[in-house]
């Protein structure tokens, strides 16, 4: 069997071919590693912001269970979810109906970057 020739003219990719080709490809990487990082770092802070919602549901359905009125002002306080310390601050303020207090719960990080706050009103038993 004859070995196949090359037929006249084709020699194969030019330098400038290939380098076109390797940038276009290091382009397509880079921009997939930078997706992949974005998804790393949405899904950690899915996770901080699931855990500051369970910090703040704990506090307001303490205060609903004590079924005590409770007095206006500020209270801080300390949450640990998912091995994680969260710093909370519950805001009590008067409402127009003096029978019933607005509670928000404020939690952050322990950067101090706010991550959830969730409000209820409670009422006087």
């Amino acid at each position: 069997m004859r070995p196949r020739h090359w037929p006249i003219g084709a020699h194969g990719f030019t330098l400038i071919e290939v380098l076109v080709a390797l940038a276009i490809v290091a382009i397509t990487l880079a921009t997939g590693i930078k997706a992949a990082g974005a998804l790393v770092s949405n899904g950690q802070r899915l996770a901080d912001v699931t855990a500051a919602e369970w910090c703040a549901d704990n506090q307001l359905a303490g205060l609903k269970l004590a079924r005590q009125f409770p007095g206006v002002g500020d209270i801080e306080f300390g949450c640990e979810q998912l091995g994680t310390t969260y710093a909370g601050k519950l805001v009590v303020r008067p409402t127009p109906n003096p029978s019933f207090r607005r509670v928000e719960a404020f939690i952050a990080n322990a950067d101090g970057t706010p991550l959830y706050s969730l409000s209820t009103v409670l009422p006087r038993y």
